[in-house]
């Protein structure tokens, strides 16, 4: 059989409704569709079993984990034309809810044409039963959702594939959240002035005490108590973090001032603290749990103290009722991660009590972060996937590239959230002009 692409692209069309977006090349080398541009490679007929297994993002994902079906030339662009079935929740604006959607899998069995497309595509799959997943999707998770057990699971999955492949990925900061950049930055300086960012937002003195809540590997505890004077307790449930942390604050000769501490945010139980920083860990709350969350770091903040939420969002949906998870991401990257809108997270920071001061939306800064993420992935490949697995290696890259696109279309957002436990009386102790953040240090140490 050397005809496999062009009953593909017929195939796709008809299901789609509308002219294949990318070229393709089956198994069999043939190719068909536009010409120029990327090309999606099925390498193996089973891309397309797992495809029919799991119709839409989770199919494809598997079917690129494991190697079955790869991109040759720009990825990003690939993802760009394909947006459509990675992102299967609808337009990014809410306001476009009425344009029109892919047909569902009722529509599709009930249109004549739609059925022999999809006999065709069953004809070309081969055999069944569906291949199992690839083996680094998540593992069952046992428990309530968001229990202490289920999280510690959830993250080691995520977190624990090995200090030696994120640091190809992040790079020597180990910083695993959205930079801060300006013109001509490097992903080092572009990390050191989020960091220092954080710190003046929370207005770091010396001798205060500060918790640094999924702290990671300790870049942010460990600039905060080198170049702010402050004493730091970070808490991370990654007993490979904290590991990789607790060497970093040995070698600075900094164990006096920064504790790195394996203990979930909920037992945190030694407040109160001067100021709090919540980078990028939000998302793994819930949003059943947030208010308790929230609760919980107003709790260990002492009166007039600020609480730094940096968080990741969704944007709203016209009926929050219909949301969904993300079927890659919640199998293959962040299992039992939640994004919920910018607006409802302000909401729980003020139901738990705290004034919110300052909101700054990073949307575009996060891409700038993310591209960066994928060029040392890519430039470190051979290195990155013998330290984990391929398969590993594939998710990494797919998730990366893909909510790079995300944050640039406006599907996602990322925003600081700067919050204060009021005194009472109502005084805040900020400034004035609060976008000055004070001083600080200006470049890295």
């Amino acid at each position: 059989m050397t005809d496999a692409a062009p009953r593909l692209a017929a195939v796709a069309e008809t299901l789609l409704g509308a002219p294949l977006p990318v070229r393709i090349r089956a198994w069999d080398a043939s190719e068909a569709g536009p010409p120029g541009g990327p090309v999606l490679v099925l390498a193996r007929r089973r891309a397309l079993r797992r495809i029919l297994w799991r119709p839409g993002e989770l199919g494809l994902a598997r079917a690129w984990v494991a190697g079955d079906l790869t991109v040759e030339g720009d990825l990003y662009a690939l993802l760009d034309r394909v947006s459509g079935l990675l992102w299967e929740r609808g337009p990014a604006n809410p306001a476009d809810a009425g344009a029109p959607a892919p047909a569902g899998p009722a529509a599709l069995l009930r249109d004549p044409a739609r059925r022999a497309a999809l006999r065709e595509l069953a004809a070309l799959a081969g055999p069944w039963p569906p291949p199992a997943p690839p083996p680094e999707e998540a593992v069952r998770r046992g428990g309530p959702r968001h229990s202490r057990g289920r999280d510690r699971k959830a993250v080691s999955h995520h977190y624990d594939v090995g200090n030696d492949f994120y640091a190809h990925v992040l790079g020597p900061s180990m910083v695993y959240s959205c930079a801060y950049w300006s013109p001509g930055a490097t992903l080092e300086q572009a990390q050191h002035d989020k960091l220092d960012l954080v710190c003046r937002k929370l207005g770091l003195e010396p001798g205060m005490r500060v918790l640094d809540v999924g702290c990671g590997w300790g870049a942010l505890a460990l600039h905060a108590a080198r170049s702010y004077g402050v004493r730091v307790t970070g808490v991370t449930i990654s007993a490979e973090q904290a590991g990789h942390a607790r060497k970093r604050v040995a070698e600075e000769g900094l164990a006096d001032r920064v504790e790195i501490r394996v203990q979930d945010y909920r037992d945190v139980g030694d407040g109160p603290y001067d100021a709090i920083s919540s980078i990028g860990m939000a998302e793994h709350v819930g949003a059943a749990r947030y208010r308790a969350y929230a609760r919980a770091l107003y709790a260990l903040l002492r009166p007039g103290g600020r609480l730094l939420n940096h968080q990741i969002a969704r944007r709203p949906e016209p009926d929050e009722r219909a949301h969904r998870a993300d079927p890659f991401i919640d199998a293959y990257v962040f299992p039992d991660g939640e994004l919920s809108p910018l607006g409802t997270t302000v909401g729980e920071l003020e139901r738990a009590g705290f004034e919110v001061r300052d909101v700054e939306a990073l949307r575009e800064h996060y891409a700038l972060t993310l591209r960066a993420w994928v060029a040392r992935l890519e430039e470190h490949w051979e290195e990155a996937a013998a330290l984990t697995s391929p398969g590993r290696a594939r998710v990494w890259l797919l998730y990366m590239a893909a909510s790079a696109l995300g944050f640039e279309h406006n599907r996602l957002g990322v925003n600081q959230v700067l919050a204060v436990r009021p005194e009472d009386g109502g005084p805040s102790r900020m400034p004035l002009r609060t976008r000055t953040w004070g001083g600080g240090p200006a470049s890295p140490a």
